[in-house]
């Protein structure tokens, strides 16, 4: 089973920052887990605030846990409020269902774990995280 190493995980961040400085986005924070929800990277630029962390971390790990992109968690949460608040309660709260949760498959299609991405709009937080997915040259869903 292919997984995200370290070196593709430090190339994800890498690139999703340079990104948001690109995009001239408010820094942002952003975390690589593995297929079970283990950190495996993160790194919170100057100026991002230090509750990004867990919120990253809970946008990736609903994309992982679920098998859903943080935009389909947002959809499904908007028409099944009651599902997703039982998942969480599950999950001790871990979950953010919003985009900026980004799944990542392997050339497979298997999940090999996720991205989260926090600091501005859940639109560009997703953005700038599919840009470091792909220049690591993985498979995202956002």
């Amino acid at each position: 089973m292919a997984t995200i190493g370290l070196r593709k995980a430090r190339t994800i961040i890498r690139k999703a920052l340079e990104k948001a400085r690109e995009m001239e986005l408010k820094p942002l924070s952003v975390v690589v887990l593995d297929a079970g929800g283990h950190v495996i990277a993160f790194e919170r630029e100057d100026g991002a605030s230090p509750g990004r962390f867990d919120i990253a971390r809970g946008k990736a790990y609903g994309a992982v846990m679920t098998g859903m992109p943080g935009s389909a968690l947002r959809d499904r949460a908007e028409a099944q409020a009651y599902f997703v608040n039982a998942l969480n309660g599950l999950w001790d709260g871990k979950m953010v269902p919003v985009p900026g949760g980004i799944l990542v498959r392997d050339g497979r299609g298997n999940v090999i774990g996720a991205v989260g991405v926090t600091g501005d709009t859940s639109e560009n937080d997703a953005i700038a995280g599919m840009a470091g997915v792909e220049a690591a040259g993985l498979t995202g869903e956002a």
